[in-house]
């Protein structure tokens, strides 16, 4: 069953028309024992900058998403996870892109954070009092909401 993308910020144009191809990007889901999870700022640069977001970033040709993941968060985060699982996956259209967000729970991890791309960084819990956060980000808020028994997942933003 295929369900419609997420829309982003409709109002504006879609880069490359109606028929663009898919982004694969794998994210990290990174969930301390004590049920805080990260979220990191998006670069000065990058579309969307000052956003914030679950850390990742595409897919290269013949990765597999937890490949990608691994290669990613070292790159941008300095660690090596030890222990992550494909999650969900949610389409999303935004007005740059066309993106496959694919979404990994990652539990375990070694090294410290370091922010290799000058991003922030902030272990928030529900509600989370980043703002803004990434349209792509919301629904993993809300399916982080429903896992922890909110029975109104509207309650993951502040």
């Amino acid at each position: 069953m295929t369900t419609a993308p997420l829309v982003a910020d409709a109002d504006q144009a879609r880069e490359g028309g109606l028929n663009r191809a898919v982004v694969d990007v794998a994210v990290g889901v990174l969930i301390r024992p004590d049920g805080d999870f990260l979220l990191t700022s998006r670069p000065q640069g990058k579309v969307y900058a000052g956003y914030w977001e679950f850390p990742g970033g595409k897919l290269e040709p013949g990765e597999t998403v937890l490949q990608a993941l691994q290669r990613e968060l070292q790159e941008e985060l300095g660690i090596t996870t030890l222990k992550a699982a494909l999650w969900r996956t949610e389409l999303v259209d935004y007005p740059h892109a066309l993106v496959r967000l694919n979404f990994c729970k990652v539990s375990k991890w070694r090294g410290e954070l370091q922010m290799r791309e000058a991003q922030q960084f902030a272990w928030q819990r529900l509600p989370v009092q980043c703002v803004p956060v990434l349209p792509g980000t919301v629904p993993v808020l809300t399916w982080l909401a429903l896992e922890r028994g909110f029975t109104d997942a509207t309650h993951s933003v502040a």
